[in-house]
């Protein structure tokens, strides 16, 4: 029995090492552009930017291509390899700051911050993070800044590794309803999304049996923009973590 390696990599070089079909194309025939693993991220990208994330599939890309499925499959084993590219092609523009112990926490919130703005950039993006281990070399890259400066801020290698994870699940989910809320804001039947005015006006008109604190505090609960929250949870998350030796 024949077992795939877990490495995308791997699994690309792999199929290269298979025998292709034997090219018959006539000589007059005008020679088609190669199919790279940049050209199908780019085709990706072009495919999330025109119709959405939701609607990125193997067949979709293909089609901006100019190809078929099966031309895809000699760099690619499953859509979880685009995936895997597309966050792989956004972290290589990530810029990782030297560890500094004084100020981890500011270099932290500096780095979710380009991560937040590149997800922001391609609405739905993000999704492709979720439930996913990534093997590419650009994400590892990001990966090792992060936990390197978590570490110089003294946080013991257990807290480091999970605080890691749980910072990017938290900016993977932030950045995904942010996009979903511009999605949705774009439909005229989608009454739930609501104003900030409505939202108040809303919550201020509750019965005040029922409600005394919602209403009593509706200005507070609404208050500050996406990305004041987004600061303050992440914030919240790493005021939490002490150097191993305080």
């Amino acid at each position: 029995m024949i077992r795939m390696s877990s490495d995308p990599g791997q699994r690309r070089a792999a199929r290269h090492a298979q025998p292709q079909p034997a090219a018959e194309a006539a000589a007059s025939a005008p020679r088609k552009k190669p199919i790279t693993v940049e050209r199908i991220t780019d085709a990706a990208l072009e495919v999330i930017a025109t119709a959405g994330y939701d609607a990125l599939t193997i067949r979709r890309v293909a089609a901006v291509l100019g190809t078929g499925p099966s031309s895809l499959y000699a760099h690619i084993v499953n859509k979880n390899d685009i995936d895997d590219l597309l966050i792989g092609r956004l972290y290589a523009e990530v810029v990782l700051p030297e560890p500094d112990p004084a100020a981890w926490r500011e270099q932290l919130i500096g780095v979710y911050t380009q991560i937040r703005d590149l997800y922001l950039k391609h609405p739905g993006v993000s999704r492709a993070a979720l439930a996913m281990v990534s093997t590419n070399r650009e994400t590892l890259r990001v990966g090792e800044g992060i936990l390197a400066i978590l570490l110089a801020g003294g946080i013991e290698p257990t807290t480091a590794g999970w605080a890691r994870d749980a910072l990017s699940l938290y900016v993977s989910a932030y950045t995904l309803e942010q996009s979903l809320v511009k999605q949705r804001r774009q439909h005229q039947d989608q009454e739930w999304v609501l104003s900030h005015e409505e939202l108040l006006d809303r919550f201020t008109a509750l019965p005040a049996e029922k409600f005394p604190q919602t209403r009593r505090h509706a200005a507070e609960l609404i208050s500050g923009t996406g990305h004041d929250r987004f600061e303050f949870t992440l914030g919240l998350l790493m005021n939490n973590l002490r150097p191993a030796s305080g």
